[in-house]
């Protein structure tokens, strides 16, 4: 009895909240901010396959042309550079590091110096314009910055307090409508973006990806990343391909990824004393880089690699040279200090090695494929639970799911003997450290002029 009494003036208390126009007022601008995450990520995704199909109309081809990227791609990458430098600080690379670094700050003003709509709309015209230059990035890290400064905009005009889950929540939607991978996007907001799961923050992460998802499927169809997958791994006749792709892709995935942090930190220190100067050599190197393995892989490397990830899978064996050169630009383009991202990238990369491998072990070329993309990838973000999943979504092949868990975990237990840091947790460090450096500048100002 008391129990009953004590649940009616809560339940009197709800249904006053739920008829106030403030509760409304809420929940209409969280719809619309997912809303808006739908058809940006949708909008997004057809500009950066025209950017990249108007490059390779331009320039894979036969005679002088095929040798004009080493002069557009390091132009190209020296102006992504300098317009991010000048006007978008903070939407240099994937943007995944940046809504990771968000999470961890409390004060508005901060968090907006990673998440605002004028660097989601930085981030969107930059990485076209890097894909139209031959860059070898992706568009889905991007998209989950793009989300995330959308749904954190829609809380600031809402007026709602949650700004960590509507950031988490921005995130989720974000992968969820690039890839068409709602289940993908939920896993990567649990293990990539918090590492923990608060229960107060699924409903609002659950809605943002349906919302989102509904509004990209509307625009764009519903679809299946890679295709689907027809064969399935056997236990006893690809148990050895499991291992080798786990171990070997696992390995090269954390070598990737302690390289790139290493790297970024000596860049960094580079860039403190003549900023601008080193900002667009830097870029213009990297760019010339990505140019000459352009060149010298027959244009295989420029872009994201979806067209020849999806050719592995189908069962074509990519070159033996393709998934070395394509982590070269990956890796080159990442360092150069314009905005894109590493899935789409990555993903070609380890589909690339599984390719390899498969032929040396004679194995389906299709199956070994797949479970490169998820033994590379887990190795270099080290989230086995996205790898399996997204590429489970991707391919729609719910057949291989065990083989793909299996593969996922050996990378990432391969990946944390080499490297103890995770990729994106990493990077969200330098900007942590980069925003509390400005915060004791400033109360040392503060001290001096008191």
């Amino acid at each position: 009895m008391n129990r009953r009494a004590a649940r009616i003036p809560l339940l009197r208390r709800s249904r006053a909240l739920a008829i106030t126009p403030r509760f409304w007022k809420q929940r209409l601008v969280f719809w619309a901010g997912a809303l808006a995450i739908g058809i940006v990520s949708a909008a997004f995704a057809g500009l950066a396959d025209a950017a990249q199909e108007l490059f390779g109309a331009a320039f894979r081809r036969e005679g002088w042309l095929r040798y004009a990227p080493l002069l557009v791609t390091p132009a190209g990458f020296a102006l992504c550079a300098w317009i991010a430098f000048r006007f978008v600080p903070a939407s240099q690379g994937s943007g995944i590091p940046q809504a990771i670094a968000a999470r961890h700050l409390r004060d508005d003003t901060e968090r907006a110096s990673f998440l605002s709509l004028r660097i989601a709309a930085g981030k969107i015209v930059l990485t076209v314009l890097g894909l139209f230059c031959g860059a070898s990035i992706g568009r889905e890290g991007p998209t989950v910055q793009v989300g995330a400064s959308i749904m954190l905009q829609a809380a600031r005009w809402g007026g709602m307090a949650q700004a960590r889950g509507l950031i988490l929540a921005g995130s989720a939607a974000g992968i969820a409508a690039a890839f068409n991978t709602p289940l993908a996007g939920i896993v990567f907001a649990i293990e990539e973006m918090s590492k923990t799961y608060q229960a107060r923050t699924n409903g609002i992460v659950l809605s943002a990806v349906i919302i989102a998802g509904i509004a990209a499927i509307a625009l764009v169809g519903n679809y299946t990343y890679f295709g689907v997958v027809a064969i399935a791994a056997e236990v006893k006749r690809d148990w050895l391909l499991v291992m080798v792709c786990g171990v070997v892709g696992g390995a090269l995935g954390a070598g990737f990824s302690s390289l790139m942090v290493a790297v970024t930190r000596r860049i960094r220190r580079l860039r403190a004393a003549t900023p601008l100067g080193r900002v667009l050599a830097i870029a213009a190197g990297a760019g010339l880089l990505v140019a000459l393995v352009g060149i010298l892989t027959g244009g295989a490397t420029f872009g994201t690699g979806y067209a020849e990830a999806r050719s592995a899978i189908e069962g074509t064996p990519l070159p033996a040279s393709f998934f070395l050169g394509k982590l070269v630009a990956t890796l080159a383009s990442s360092l150069s200090g314009i905005p894109g991202g590493l899935f789409a990238p990555s993903l070609s990369v380890g589909a690339g090695l599984g390719s390899t491998i498969g032929s040396l072990l004679g194995s389906p070329i299709g199956l070994a494929a797949v479970l490169g993309m998820a033994a590379y990838f887990s190795g270099v973000v080290q989230a086995p639970m996205t790898a399996f999943v997204i590429i489970v979504e991707m391919t729609g092949n719910h057949e291989n799911v065990l083989a793909l868990m299996a593969v996922s975990m050996l990378g990432y237990g391969t990946a944390r003997l080499v490297s103890r840091e995770p990729l994106y947790h990493a990077l969200s460090r330098l900007f942590i450290a980069d925003i509390l450096r400005q915060r004791r500048a400033r109360e040392a100002a503060v001290r001096s002029g008191a």
